[in-house]
């Protein structure tokens, strides 16, 4: 399953910008290869150029002494998180994002990490300042709130489109039944038709079955049989294109109800 199949792109960009516009942290989507679906949004130079974030189990965070666990993790001072995107128990992609600092950063510690990276110690402070802060209470509050929306509007767009894909089904096996109900209707009143002349041709027998008196009564007899059987079937007929009208009319309210 990919995601592309059935989100608009857009809809999932926008939530995204939305979410580090309002809280100050970054995000980005990818899909089950590592693809990006969506561009970055809010990540600064110093997460760009300065940070190797990684979702493999617990990291110490650097020069803080903490442990960042589970979906958390942290890398040179930062707290980032992960949560996967998920579509009936199925995981189709992920949203990485964070990069904020929990707390006011000690400038000198990331003076004295970068001389141990080869980095310019005032370009890598220049850089940290422009980092945003959030408690880590906070950025935990909001990368859960941001796996809500996300998985709700991914699901939704999920079902929207398997929903609209049964009403497509749908409605042509309403069209193949209501062109069957019309070739039943069309030979019923074929039918219909036939036994009338049935019904005429067993009067005319009768009629002369009369005038040949004597000799004529089996001949009689046959045509009353004809007769009656033609008045059952031109019954069992009209019955049957009433069946026939109230089936085509439930199948046009079906048909109204997916279409209107």
């Amino acid at each position: 399953m990919e995601i592309k199949d059935f989100l608009d792109i857009k809809k999932l960009q926008e939530l995204q910008d939305q979410f580090s516009d309002a809280t100050g942290l970054a995000a980005i989507a990818v899909d089950n290869q590592g693809e990006y679906i969506t561009e970055g949004s809010n990540f600064t130079d110093f997460c760009m150029k300065y940070t190797r974030g990684s979702e493999e189990g617990s990291r110490r965070c650097v020069k803080n002494d903490t442990e960042c666990s589970g979906t958390y993790f942290c890398h040179a001072g930062l707290m980032d998180f992960a949560f996967d995107i998920v579509v009936n128990g199925e995981k189709i992609g992920s949203m990485i994002g964070g990069q904020v600092l929990p707390k006011k950063p000690d400038e000198d510690q990331f003076r004295a990490y970068a001389e141990e990276i080869g980095v310019d110690p005032e370009t890598y402070v220049k850089a940290v300042r422009k980092v945003p802060v959030s408690d880590e209470k906070k950025i935990r509050a909001s990368a859960k709130l941001l796996e809500l929306m996300v998985n709700q509007l991914v699901n939704l767009s999920y079902n929207e489109k398997k929903d609209s894909g049964k009403v497509g089904d749908l409605s042509k096996e309403i069209t193949h039944a209501t062109e069957v109900i019309e070739t039943i209707n069309n030979n019923t009143h074929s039918l219909k038709s036939i036994a009338n002349k049935q019904k005429m041709l067993s009067l005319n027998a009768s009629i002369e079955a009369a005038r040949s008196g004597e000799a004529g009564v089996g001949f009689a007899v046959v045509a009353k049989s004809m007769g009656d059987l033609s008045s059952q079937s031109a019954t069992i007929y009209g019955d049957i294109e009433k069946s026939v009208a109230e089936v085509t009319e439930a199948i046009q309210k079906l048909d109204h109800l997916f279409h209107d």
